[in-house]
């Protein structure tokens, strides 16, 4: 099916603490690092400045993508005018070498000052801590954030794979405008208790890999197109006893999808608009016909029964593996902290 024209984008708040961005984001992350090699550089800034002309601005990377080279490619895509057009975020925590994860004081700073340098910008829009410092109690990390907002350096705070009961700790010292998450038909985990408590505290929400890590756009095949440099190849979902279950549900999305006359992809990333006037999905994408084809599913209507209908298909029974193998990069389910009262500074 050809990719639809490009539509209107909306804009939303994003949490509520005056953040507004286009209603969908453009994740970054495959344009540098760990889905195969890096893509061509002038190709990349053509398709982030194609974004921004679309409407898409707000835009997400990290100083862990390449390292650094992913930041580097937004510098770059960001000059010549393009830096007031859109809202920016970036990511610290996971340290260069891969090693370790890292929320003290020291180091927050230290990552803002390279990432701010890096992007070629004095202000970063929203900061997040990408993962979890199990060591460092969270009210020290925010502590510093909060001081950064305060110099001018970040805007906005936000939170990336934090458990309920570390957001609400985070919010406690300083407001929380976004928690990134992974959020798709097949993983929905998040539903449970992170979701409520995001909306309890008026904290918007993003969901990155809306589309399954490319799973809603190709299906089994997908994996059989990864170079072997893509980290997908290790994910317990994608190998091939898991796969030849989990097509099960691509084949099923496809059906309705032919029926609501949309691409697969359009489909799942329709389900997650529908989630909320408070998500902002980021599908990522290094092509610029995949693009257009994603700002498309802003104009996917879903009826609740087709929502129902959709879910069905991808209840948490029918998804075989866990979304990621056990490594030191905690996700939210062990992401708590130490109490405030044990820190003693480093």
């Amino acid at each position: 099916m050809a990719a639809a024209a490009p539509v209107a984008v909306p804009r939303m708040k994003l949490g509520s603490q005056g953040l507004e961005v286009s209603a969908q984001g453009l994740g970054c992350m495959g344009m540098s690092a760990f889905y195969g090699p890096p893509k061509p550089e002038p190709d990349m800034v053509a398709l982030l400045r194609h974004a921004v002309a679309a409407g898409i601005t707000f835009l997400d990377t990290s100083d862990f993508y390449g390292p650094h080279t992913n930041e580097l490619l937004l510098g770059k895509a960001l000059q010549d005018g393009v830096r007031h057009k859109v809202q920016l975020a970036t990511k610290f925590g996971i340290t260069p070498d891969f090693t370790e994860v890292r929320g003290d004081p020291v180091y927050v700073r230290a990552a803002c000052e390279g990432s701010l340098k890096r992007l070629g910008v004095d202000c970063i829009d929203l900061y997040y801590q990408h993962r979890i410092d199990t060591r460092v109690p969270i009210e020290v990390t925010v502590g510093e954030l909060k001081k950064l907002v305060e110099e001018g350096k970040i805007k906005y705070i936000g939170l990336s794979e934090a458990s309920a009961s570390t957001i609400r700790r985070a919010h406690a010292v300083h407001p929380i405008t976004a928690i990134q998450l992974e959020w798709s038909l097949w993983s929905r985990d998040v539903e449970q208790d992170i979701i409520p408590t995001c909306r309890e505290l008026g904290i918007g929400i993003v969901a990155y890999s809306p589309l399954g890590r490319g799973f809603f756009s190709g299906g089994a095949k997908l994996v059989s197109e990864l170079p072997d440099d893509d980290f997908r190849k290790n994910l317990p979902r994608f190998q091939p006893e898991n796969m030849e279950k989990n097509a099960k549900i691509f084949e099923r999305v496809s059906e309705m999808a032919a029926r609501k006359g949309c691409t697969t992809s359009q489909l799942a990333l329709a389900w997650v608009h529908h989630q909320g006037s408070d998500v902002c999905p980021i599908p990522g994408t290094t092509k610029i016909a995949n693009f257009n084809q994603n700002v498309g599913a802003l104009s996917v209507k879903l009826t609740p029964e087709e929502m129902a209908e959709l879910e069905s298909y991808a209840a948490m029974d029918n998804v075989q593996g866990v979304r990621y193998y056990k490594t030191f990069l905690n996700t939210w389910e062990d992401s708590e902290t130490p109490p405030l009262s044990s820190w003693k500074g480093h």
